[in-house]
Formats: C-alpha cells, structure tokens, sequence
C-alpha cells in the first residue's frame, strides 16, 4: 500500500476528502501522518478523531530551508511515497523538495497558470474571468509553477463573490485531487518538459 504524508495548515477539508475516498475505496492508499505548521489547525483534530497519526510542527519564526529539514526528518521513518500539500501555507524549502523530488503534490484554487499565489478568487472575479477552476500540480521551487497534472473548470457566475466561487471550486478540489494523487502513484504517467502525459 503506498503511504500519503498529508500537510496542512487550517481546516484540512481536501484532506478530509482523501481521507474519505480512501475508506470508500475511491483511492487505494494509506495516510501515515497528516502535518500541520499550525498547532490550532482543525485538521489536526480531524486526523486524531480518524485514528491517523498527528503531527504539530510549528513553523512561526523558522526560516523555510530550516523548517523544510524538520518536515524531513519527522516523515524520515514513515517511509512516505507522496506527500500532499492540502491547504498548506508555507512556501516548501529545498531539503523536502530534494528529499521527495517530484513526490509532492499542490492543490491551488486556480486554473494555473493563472492567478497564483494567495486571494485568488477575487483576483479571478477582478480580472473578469469567465471560468476559473482548480488545479493540482507538482511541487518545484517557484510559487505554484511546478508541471500540471490535472484540472478541473469551474464557470464564474454574474453574481459570484470570491466565497461562493470559492465553495464551487472546493466542490472540484475534493475529486481531482485524489484523482490526481492515483494517477501519480499508479506511475501510469511520463513527464516531457512541463507536460504530464498518460501512458496507455
């Protein structure tokens, strides 16, 4: 079974959902920690209550590289295959992405690469967009650059506010993200330049 380090920040619903579509049977893996940089996140909580291991790793005042190494060396013995990024607020330092190269995978509430980065709703609606969407992606050193490998559309309503495109885009965030994530440890997939392409 491969195993899935999940980090998190605040309430942790896209992990909540892998969570669900792995006890469904949607998603044949096994979550073996769920990280959080913030000891009050929610998803923490949400991780004790499902009987999965919960990990506080405080990041508040620690230089990325240097906090990076301690997410290192906490799944260092877990043996972890692919490590999701749900709802994780931290940019990733260069010893997690040289320790799981092209074994970390970003949820972003955008069609990358359109508005990256954070408040990207309202970028979307401030910019007139008529379809915004979600996107997963892996990790590299840039903000949300790294090769795409799925997305989903999500048509911008007249009325929208940035929360209720949010809440329409979540919706599409908790299905291609464990979609994204079998795919991935299934190997089914070639990278080519930027490109993930399937393999028959």
């Amino acid at each position: 079974m491969k195993k899935l380090a999940i980090l998190v920040s605040g309430r942790g619903s896209n992990f909540e959902a892998i969570a669900r579509n792995i006890r469904e049977g949607r998603l044949e893996a096994e979550i073996v920690a769920v990280v959080s940089n913030s000891p009050t996140a929610k998803a923490l909580e949400t991780a004790e209550s499902l009987g999965l291991r919960a990990i506080s790793l405080p990041s508040k005042g620690i230089e990325t590289d240097t906090y990076a190494a301690m997410v290192v060396e906490a799944l260092a013995p877990l043996q972890v295959d692919l490590i999701c990024l749900a709802g994780f607020m931290r940019r990733v330092g260069a010893p997690l992405l040289e320790a799981y190269a092209q074994r970390i995978l970003n949820i972003h509430p955008s069609l990358l690469p359109s508005f990256p980065g954070l408040h990207v709703q309202q970028q979307a609606l401030d910019y007139g967009v008529k379809f915004s969407g979600c996107t997963v992606h892996f990790v590299d050193a840039g903000l949300d650059t790294g090769p795409i490998v799925m997305q989903a559309a999500v048509p911008v309503e007249d009325g929208d506010t940035a929360d209720t495109l949010a809440a329409r885009i979540l919706v599409e965030e908790h299905k291609i993200f464990s979609q994204a994530i079998a795919l991935v440890l299934s190997g089914a997939y070639r990278v080519d330049g930027r490109r993930i392409i399937r393999k028959d």
